[in-house]
């Protein structure tokens, strides 16, 4: 197991788990929830439901027939009594169905544990559940789960690595959802006819490891993989060689080389479906900052506004000049706490204006740590040079869109430079430089 392997490049962080030994608490459904019609990757769910129609705890509310696609399910029961639109964090503008709560709770009569004997069984009931990659990346996991390859994958491996500052609920998963972590993956392999599945931890969690070594037990079929403590181990191309020593080259999928990827909250949430039949209606997330009264681990309904969450954390107890859904590495800023909680996010973090107080902009040095700290060997300020003359083949051949825009090279720069920002907008010009090619 990669016994020769070239020691990937990373940086060490300030890890900030404060919130570790915090049990997850049940955030109670708000008056109003304001669920988002697009929270994956792919086509956007069109509503299902229209203004004064009422609804039930986990009935379908949005959905639609393209592939790359999962269906949303309500959080809570009451009346539809709009249907908005809603700036992204991305400026696009997405569709929004408002609810107003009647704090009963009525489940909805559809509701049942799937039954699969088949894959596409399998399959088809992922994507009914709604579930989409938790980690951050939203992919639909039928989607992800159903490669044109499927026959040659053999390989899964769960992602425990948790690698951003701050963000515990995947390690509160791992402690508190143990035999759901082990029996998503044994319904993962026994689907997908899988041989192997390696869970991959950050040694600075050792409970988590002893937690899910005690659940294994005997089972050779899973094993634990202990990763170093290193930014960013949880990244899919990383994490991948870690654990076997395969690369993972550019244009290609985890599928491409045997792997399949899993995040460990999506993989408990598959086996929590196929016993309860809950779709996806509430995410575990991480609340913290030194602007957040009580941070917490919560478990809150999908739609809850991040001012709900913050209010039941205590609210703010400092001014919060910049909140992050997400991590403070990977995270997008939001530019008011009137945002809805949506599938992927797996933290909401707040700080005051001392936290992020922002420096000057210098002059590049040449000192070079931003390529000793990446990860996928790029090379920021050629980038960030091409980028500046519109040099769209220069880009292509500096492989800029592998950059999983991690941030190493922005944390690490002296000079105070945006390079993770500026590899991103680099990345778009070649994309929209193929298309109009």
């Amino acid at each position: 197991m990669g016994l020769f392997k070239k020691q990937l490049h990373g940086i060490h962080v300030d890890y900030c788990k404060n919130t570790m030994e915090c049990k997850t608490e049940i955030m109670p459904v708000p008056g109003r929830i304001y669920i988002s019609m697009v929270q994956h990757i792919g086509a956007p769910c069109i509503p299902l439901v229209a203004p004064g129609d009422l609804v039930k705890v986990g009935q379908p509310i949005g959905d639609t027939d393209a592939y790359v696609s999962a269906p949303i399910h309500s959080s809570a029961s009451g009346k539809v009594v709009a249907i908005e639109d809603i700036m992204s964090l991305l400026g696009t503008k997405d569709k929004m169905v408002v609810i107003e709560t009647d704090g009963l709770q009525t489940m909805w009569e559809g509701l049942s544990p799937p039954k699969a004997e088949t894959r596409e069984d399998f399959l088809k009931a992922v994507r009914a559940s709604g579930i989409v990659g938790l980690g951050g990346a939203a992919f639909p996991t039928h989607v992800k789960y159903n490669p044109k390859n499927i026959e040659e994958v053999k390989i899964l491996i769960i992602n425990g690595a948790e690698c951003e500052p701050y963000i515990t609920s995947d390690y509160r998963t791992m402690l508190e959802s143990t035999k759901h972590v082990i029996n998503g993956a044994r319904l993962i392999m026994k689907y997908l006819d899988l041989e192997k599945t390696y869970i991959g931890i950050e040694s600075n969690k050792p409970k988590a490891i002893a937690a899910i070594k005690e659940e294994i037990g005997d089972d050779s079929s899973i094993e634990v993989i202990t990763l170093k403590s290193q930014y960013p181990q949880g990244a899919e191309r990383v994490l991948i060689y870690e654990v076997t020593g395969r690369p993972l080259p550019p244009g290609k999928l985890p599928a491409d080389i045997g792997v399949l990827v899993s995040n460990v909250s999506t993989v408990s949430f598959i086996s929590r479906y196929f016993k309860t039949g809950m779709p996806v209606m509430r995410k575990r997330i991480t609340v913290d900052g030194n602007a957040v009264t009580t941070p917490k681990n919560l478990y809150a309904p999908i739609g809850a506004l991040i001012s709900d969450v913050i209010a039941f954390c205590g609210g703010y107890k400092k001014v919060p000049r910049k909140i992050i859904m997400g991590g403070p590495m990977m995270g997008r800023a939001i530019y008011d706490d009137k945002k809805p909680l949506i599938k992927n996010n797996n933290a909401i973090l707040a700080f005051d204006e001392l936290q992020t107080l922002e420096q000057p902009e210098t002059a590049c040095i040449r000192c070079g740590r931003c390529v000793a700290s990446c990860p996928l060997d790029l090379m920021p300020t050629y980038i960030a040079k091409a980028y500046e003359v519109e040099d769209v083949e220069e880009l292509k051949k500096l492989k800029v869109t592998i950059c999983m825009e991690c941030g190493c090279c922005t944390y690490v720069c002296p000079a105070k430079k945006q390079l993770a920002l500026i590899n991103r907008l680099a990345k778009k010009m070649v994309i929209e430089g193929g298309a109009a090619k």
